[in-house]
């Protein structure tokens, strides 16, 4: 049985930052690609960042891209995303997925497991 369990999230202040962690297990982790998304309240899920394990090939959402870091440690099974400089408008539940799509991309639709999400809350 596959599980994703992300953990991190917490209340933060506007232009600080967290680390969020996925711990995966009961799949082929180092061949697999890990994404984060994310839904704020009465927004429909987006696309964060997505890393595959295999190749270590990284992609962002402009929104996002040189303020997150999404890295993995095989070893682990674990996929991190650090986010610095956060905004308000980024509170909201992220999640991470998992997918054996070969070259995905940030659409919800082509990863087949999620996790329950880590509630992230501006605190400004």
């Amino acid at each position: 049985e596959v599980q994703l369990v992300e953990s991190g999230g917490g209340l933060v202040k506007a232009g600080g930052s967290l680390r969020l962690s996925c711990a995966a297990s009961g799949l082929a982790f180092d061949v697999h690609t890990i994404a984060w998304f994310r839904q704020a309240p009465g927004k429909e899920r987006e696309g964060v960042s997505l890393i595959n394990n295999e190749a270590g090939t990284t992609d962002y959402a402009d929104s996002v891209r040189g303020r997150f870091t999404i890295s993995r440690d095989n070893a682990k099974n674990t996929v991190y995303l650090q986010m610095n400089n956060l905004k308000p408008e980024e509170t909201a539940v992220y999640y991470c997925a998992d997918t054996g799509v070969i070259w995905p991309q940030l659409k919800s639709e082509q990863y087949d497991h999620w996790g329950r999400g880590t509630q992230v809350t501006d605190d400004t």
